[in-house]
């Protein structure tokens, strides 16, 4: 489907026109005098231009060279990249705005707005690589049989001191008492009043931008927050993500703190996650797929598990994304180690909430807040088509502590790109272009990270060996 049929109708969030003559009247009616045009890149790190309303009025359709999607979090490109060697022109790419995620960027001083665009071949077709086109080929593949799924993110993140030298590790912020969190204060609410000011100013942004919260608790970290957002689209649900991670940086900086979505800011503290609630809906009935209509789980729901089982470890590149996300996954923690599942279990990769028939769903406890939420969306539903297309039988249900055993999950960057460059079924949904490009990407990321010398070697090599 192109940009223009899916701007037919505004996004279900609330924000957003259906034309280009409604954005007009939009931007007039705020005073808006610039907007920004952005695509997330690989990271999920907001790439684009910023420009007067009236030029991209006249013209909305941008480019940019396509580089940007295979750019490292360091700023490097990947020497291997087969798609740099096959253009080393670097040649454009276009960029044609999705209009009903226009909405106002409420922490800049002049009136501003935001657009989200899509990425396009000069030909018109798809750019493969760019992760709103990898979400949307698997979404597509649901749509073709007939499902549409349904998915609710919950993002935690630290508050921290700012470090403006990264020699140094992170420290909790000072809150309104004057003291820093010593002690675990997880579901506490004085804790999250301590940041009461930073919270009303992250409802403020997000209202104004209309993106759903549905709740904020603190969680088991010095200052680890989390925020759950209302199920929905998983298209629609990612840009929140999207937007949600800019919008918190943006606020928790008017306060003098740094808001990290890294997987394990600090080594004595838990890491951070982003679970992912999954169901699909029949598209015709508008009914869940996971439950029969007596109310018991279905054959389907066994098999959405069974693929996640089988696939996530192959896609676990996407939703652990760095060497430090690896650093979450210990043994006796609130993280996973595996993929096993289970009713109403927190120490299982995969669980199933205690919920009503309709409500039946799969929560993935697996990825964490550094991924990408394009490409950790479209990743776990990935799994999960495969595992109803091929009727993958699910194992039995543990009903114990699950984060005891081995950890039966990649242990490292370069493992898991190398079990999903392996995997026949996820090369053919996320196609042979967008595997080698993320290979490359992560690859090159490696190297960065290896040319670094820790405290760790420092500690116990200097004088030891």
């Amino acid at each position: 489907m192109s940009a223009r049929k899916r701007n037919e109708k505004k996004s279900e969030a609330g924000r957003g026109v259906a034309s280009l003559d409604e954005a007009r009247q939009w931007l007039a009616a705020r005073g808006i005098e610039d907007i920004e045009c952005v695509v997330p890149d690989q990271a999920g790190v907001p790439r684009g231009k910023m420009m007067p309303v009236e030029k991209f009025l006249t013209g909305p359709v941008m480019a940019m060279p396509g580089s940007i999607f295979t750019q490292t979090i360091a700023g490097d490109w990947p020497a291997d990249d087969d798609r740099f060697e096959n253009d080393q022109a670097d040649r454009d790419v276009l960029l044609e705005p999705d209009l009903s995620t226009l909405c106002s960027v409420p922490w800049e001083d002049d009136p501003t707005a935001q657009i989200i665009h899509d990425a396009y071949h000069s030909d018109g077709s798809e750019l493969e690589i760019a992760p709103r086109q990898v979400l949307r080929r698997v979404l597509e593949l649901y749509e073709q049989r007939g499902w549409r799924p349904v998915v609710a993110p919950e993002i935690e993140f630290y508050l921290v001191r700012p470090n403006k030298d990264p020699d140094y590790p992170l420290e909790p912020p000072t809150g309104r008492s004057g003291r820093p969190e010593s002690a675990r204060q997880s579901y506490s609410i004085a804790a999250i009043n301590e940041f009461d000011d930073l919270f009303d100013d992250i409802y403020d942004f997000s209202e104004q931008q209309h993106l759903e919260i549905d709740t904020l608790i603190h969680e088991e970290g010095a200052a680890q927050m989390e925020i759950n957002l209302r199920h929905g689209d998983p298209l629609a649900l990612a840009d929140q993500v999207f937007m949600f991670k800019r919008t918190i940086r943006e606020a928790a900086l008017r306060h003098d703190m740094y808001a990290t979505f890294m997987a394990k800011p600090m080594s004595r503290e838990p890491g951070s996650a982003m679970h992912i609630h999954q169901s699909v809906n029949d598209i015709e009935t508008g009914a869940n797929v996971f439950s029969k209509a007596d109310g018991e789980p279905s054959t389907e729901f066994f098999s959405f598990i069974g693929g996640s089982q089988k696939y996530l470890s192959a896609v676990f590149c996407m939703l652990a994304p760095y060497v430090n996300s690896y650093r979450r996954l210990q043994r006796y923690s609130s993280a996973p180690v595996n993929v096993m599942w289970g009713y109403d279990n927190r120490t299982v990769g995969l669980r199933v909430p205690n919920a009503t028939p309709d409500a039946r769903r799969v929560e993935n406890r697996i990825p964490s807040s550094d991924a990408n939420p394009y490409l950790a969306i479209a990743a776990s539903l990935a799994c999960g088509y495969l595992g109803m297309v091929g009727q993958i039988k699910a194992s039995e249900p543990v009903s114990g502590g699950a984060n005891l055993d081995e950890i039966d999950l990649p242990r490292g960057l370069l493992e898991a790109v190398a079990l999903f460059e392996e995997c026949e079924e996820l090369v053919e949904i996320f196609g042979s272009e967008f595997v080698a490009t993320y290979r490359a990407i992560k690859q090159a990321e490696f190297e960065t990270f290896m040319q670094v010398i820790s405290a760790w070697e420092r500690e116990y090599l200097l004088l030891n060996v």
